[in-house]
């Protein structure tokens, strides 16, 4: 029979973007709708499936996008964004699939709900890429945020504290100069969704820090501590200012937390 986390393992394995993202929205509804029992009888993959003739390269051989307002460099910040929301559908399937045993109903629910909006933001990017003349998969891309994944694939702790609680906080720090720099261009559409992108993200950083403090609590962690100790252990980078402070603090997280290891 299929549970929770058989549905979410097909859609892990499903390398057809848009199929990943419309499998992700219907198993979503169908837990929410009761149609799909909570259950954890599958293994999540240790990598999803991308797209046939992704060309996937190291983070550092990454070709520069530049800054500027020309076709091109449009078509690959849009296509760097798709890529990024793309994998963040990845993560999100992938965090309840291997953690939501352990970490209990609201967990899965919230996370759920993030995966949903991430495959909403996708298809959402992917269809103003059309408007350009691409298409995701035209450029290459790199693994580097689903290696935090493999990273983490161990601890829900860590997971958390990594995922939601950095990487998706650095697009917090972000996201508002690329909307300017879109909305300069006369871009209004894009500057829309790249709004929609930032409010939502600002609660999947919220369900990543609440989740985090009741892992802690739980297991007896104060979670300041615990916090650095996992970035130090597992995020191989540098938390770099200017950070966003009012979004941060919206989702959940003190400027004395993360400026402390910045």
């Amino acid at each position: 029979m299929t549970d929770l986390s058989t549905a979410i393992r097909d859609a892990l394995l499903t390398g057809d973007a848009r199929g990943k993202a419309m499998a992700t929205r219907a198993l979503v509804r169908d837990w929410r709708r009761g149609k799909l029992p909570t259950g954890f009888s599958a293994a999540m993959p240790d990598h999803p499936c991308w797209p046939d003739g992704l060309e996937v390269l190291p983070p550092g051989r990454m070709p520069k996008r530049g800054k500027g307002g020309s076709a091109t460099k449009r078509i690959a910040l849009w296509h760097s964004l798709a890529h990024i929301e793309f994998v963040a559908i990845d993560l999100a399937l992938d965090i309840v699939g291997r953690f939501g045993a352990e970490m209990g109903e609201g967990f899965i629910a919230d996370f759920l709900g993030v995966a949903a909006e991430e495959a909403m933001h996708f298809a959402l990017i992917q269809r103003h890429l059309s408007t350009m003349g691409a298409t995701y998969g035209d450029l290459p891309v790199h693994a580097g945020l689903w290696r935090s994944a493999e990273e983490t694939a161990h601890d829900a702790g860590a997971r958390l504290a990594i995922v939601p609680m950095v990487l998706e906080a650095r697009g917090l720090d972000v996201t508002p100069g690329t909307l300017n720099r879109v909305k300069s261009q006369g871009d209004e559409r894009g500057a829309r969704i790249l709004q929609r992108i930032l409010d939502d993200e600002i609660r999947h950083v919220a369900a990543g820090a609440t989740h985090f403090d009741a892992f802690c609590r739980t297991h007896g962690k104060d979670p300041k501590n615990h916090w650095k100790m996992l970035v130090n252990r597992h995020f191989h980078g540098a938390l770099k200012p200017p950070f966003n402070d009012s979004a941060r603090l919206a989702a959940g997280l003190s400027r004395d937390l993360y400026e402390s290891i910045a």
